[in-house]
């Protein structure tokens, strides 16, 4: 089996504790590492990431233990950075053992299927603001002059204000917009040149969905942890399952 999760958002005050929210979802990991062939994080695991050469932020030592204690018994675990942690660069990988994949998707070959995989905030039409901030923030340049000029306790004070302002700003999910919602759109354009895409998996939105796109293709989007936690499976014979958690029921299934 192959699992996904995205939007835990560790360290958010919004929703279940942070605390709560960490050690439900060790738990989780642990569970799935039972029958795993891998394990995929798609972004926005932490509400907050940004790597210095010598610090990272503080907290989250349960999650980072379990994944390096997951990553040394040969469990597969990868990690596509999402908007809230895409400064995420070699220490997860060197220090959890973790696969870290920094484009903004990547298409995988699982159980014979290809499947594009992504966090999806830079996918599909968005506003030019939107589009300038992501381009900032994913330019090198910035991201070395805010490593240089910011001391770490002011960028990280910084960036969980910044952070936690926006997501108190508005509720933690939208209602799904199906074809308006910009991955739809993206994934739309995108199967017309390549259509041997079969699947998209997605987070983002914080909406736990499987949309078709036609009768053989869909795009799934994960959910999230703060409120409702959700996650989703990849069964050999390709078919996709939402699951919540820890309840474990199916909610959609694909």
């Amino acid at each position: 089996m192959y699992y996904f999760a995205s939007d835990l958002h560790l360290g958010l005050t919004v929703g279940t504790t942070a605390n709560e929210r960490e050690s439900l979802f060790t738990h989780w990991l642990e569970a799935r590492a039972e029958d795993a062939e891998a394990i995929f994080l798609v972004g926005d695991v932490f509400d907050f990431w940004f790597e210095y050469r010598r610090v990272v932020p503080r907290g989250f030592v349960r999650v980072l233990g379990k994944l390096a204690e997951l990553t040394d018994r040969g469990v597969k675990i990868h990690f596509f950075p999402g908007n809230h942690d895409l400064w995420s660069f070699d220490y997860l990988q060197q220090e959890c053992g973790v696969q870290i994949h920094a484009a903004q998707y990547e298409i995988l070959n699982l159980y014979g299927h290809d499947i594009l995989i992504g966090h999806g905030d830079a996918l599909g039409p968005r506003p030019w603001q939107g589009r300038l901030l992501s381009w900032a923030f994913r330019n090198a340049v910035v991201q070395r002059g805010f490593a240089t000029l910011c001391h770490p306790n002011t960028a990280l004070r910084f960036g969980q204000w910044w952070s936690g302002s926006n997501r108190q700003a508005k509720p933690i999910k939208h209602p799904f917009r199906g074809d308006q919602e910009p991955m739809v759109q993206f994934a739309r354009t995108f199967i017309e040149e390549k259509p041997e895409v079969q699947l998209f998996v997605c987070g983002h939105i914080h909406c736990a969905e499987i949309f078709p796109l036609d009768p053989s293709h869909r795009i799934a989007f994960l959910g999230e942890w703060i409120d409702t936690p959700t996650y989703g499976a990849l069964y050999p014979n390709g078919q996709f399952e939402l699951r919540s958690y820890p309840e474990e029921k199916s909610l959609l299934i694909r």
